[in-house]
């Protein structure tokens, strides 16, 4: 989902890095290990996507709104502890931060199946594993942000953001896929019990990399200097034109997006008529556009620059999300298909590119509470989001719902358009020298 970089770097890349023979995956151990985690995760939590909800629809007889709080409770996290979770990271070893945040995870969705093989399982015990994992999420998520570009030179930072966002949407595609198969083959325990054993996988991952984080230069910040360091994640934030329209565009975005997907199989399961199994498959078909989109975002990018490429892919690719509500039974699910394939495919490219800027532009010193702060209002909208599409769905339906809420994915790309990056034909990759920012 949304989140943004510019002419090119006077932080020319490390001698030698762009020049390598063969792919990161081929060449870096430990960002392949990294890699590996990474993926396993993401595979686990798209099988829960799906099968969380079909879950509750089909064992629980759950509504448009029941639905949608398991989409919030997600994301509702990043509203809560976003902020001073930047903080905390920036203060400590990241490594650490996300062994520890996989092996809760791993817990987590270890007690689903427990919770059904003693007969408690119930949307109570769903939210609750859904709202602790995201914090654990909330914290795995800011650590690896900010220990990716010490586990590369500054050259493979744009090849391992593009490989790490497309191998997670191939991941999605699989788990989405997946996740519908296995509700109506072994049921809800048996798909979620799934995540668990990835998230195995990552905690493992995660033990073999051999790479160590350089020890920060030790800094005395007293015991009160919390808030003040979340101030200063978003005051940078909102003082910098670059990361201020990207975070109010993220934010707008997102609101959009999650409203209609958390309708989306409420509506193909009760609107469109489709098996559990079909409607697995056919987000997975839609998601596959991520996998396009991390393809070409560098190459589009290059050729039109990384400013414009952004106004493309906010604007252009996001206005086929209003394909979605047409879609009905038979050969209207194509509407589905294209619709959902264009907006993954602009959503992942436009976080490459989105990545890429933070991780360069942002002095490291301060990159887990400028990402934590960027994320606090990108993601901080998710749970808002769940809950007005499951509002507008049980009030409206959930046709009308989606054309409301796919109309809006476009429209929050009228926010860059009013901002420098309308201007530009790359994304500064550096703030000014004279430290002005406005």
């Amino acid at each position: 989902m949304p989140d943004t970089p510019a002419q090119l770097s006077p932080r020319a890349p490390a001698p030698g890095s762009a020049s390598r023979r063969g792919g990161l995956l081929r060449r870096h151990r430990d960002f392949r290990l990294l890699w590996g985690g990474e993926v396993a995760g993401k595979f686990g939590a798209a099988v829960t996507g799906v099968a969380m909800p079909l879950a509750a629809v089909s064992t629980m007889d759950a509504g448009a709104f029941a639905v949608s709080l398991l989409s919030a409770a997600t994301w509702l996290p990043w509203l809560i502890i976003g902020l001073p979770a930047g903080a905390w990271v920036d203060r400590l070893p990241r490594r650490p931060v996300m062994l520890a945040s996989a092996a809760v995870s791993l817990v987590l969705f270890l007690s689903v199946p427990f919770a059904h093989w003693t007969g408690r399982l119930g949307l109570g015990w769903l939210l609750a594993v859904a709202l602790l994992a995201g914090v654990a999420a909330v914290f795995f998520q800011t650590a690896y942000t900010v220990f990716l570009p010490t586990l590369l030179e500054p050259g493979d930072l744009q090849e391992g953001n593009a490989t790490l966002h497309g191998s997670a949407s191939a991941a999605m595609i699989a788990g989405q896929g997946g996740g519908g198969l296995l509700v109506q083959l072994v049921g809800a325990v048996g798909g979620l019990l799934a995540n668990a054993g990835t998230f195995a996988v990552s905690l493992v991952s995660l033990l073999a990399i051999r790479h160590r984080e350089r020890p920060a230069a030790k800094e005395r910040r007293p015991a009160g200097a919390l808030p003040g360091e979340m101030r200063e994640g978003l005051r940078l934030v909102a003082r910098d034109p670059w990361f201020r329209a990207l975070s109010l565009y993220g934010a707008a975005s997102n609101l959009a997006l999650m409203g209609y997907q958390s309708l989306l199989v409420v509506f193909l399961v009760k609107d469109v008529g489709l098996a559990s199994g079909a409607v697995g498959g056919l987000i997975a078909v839609a998601n596959a556009g991520g996998v396009a989109g991390a393809f070409v975002s560098r190459r589009i990018a290059t050729r039109i620059g990384t400013a414009r490429a952004v106004l493309l892919f906010a604007l252009g690719t996001a206005a086929l999300a209003l394909l979605i509500p047409l879609s009905s039974a038979g050969a209207g699910v194509l509407f589905f298909a294209v619709g959902g394939f264009c907006v993954s495919a602009g959503v992942v490219a436009e976080n490459v590119v989105v990545a890429g800027f933070r991780q360069r532009y942002c002095p490291p010193e301060l990159l887990g509470r400028v990402s934590a702060s960027s994320s606090f209002l990108n993601y901080g909208t998710l749970p808002l989001g769940a809950l007005l599409g499951g509002a507008l769905g049980s009030t409206l339906g959930t046709r009308p719902a989606l054309w409301i809420l796919t109309a809006a994915v476009p429209l929050a790309g009228l926010i860059l358009l009013a901002s420098p990056v309308r201007g530009r034909r790359d994304l500064p990759v550096q703030p000014p020298e004279d430290g002005r920012t406005g």
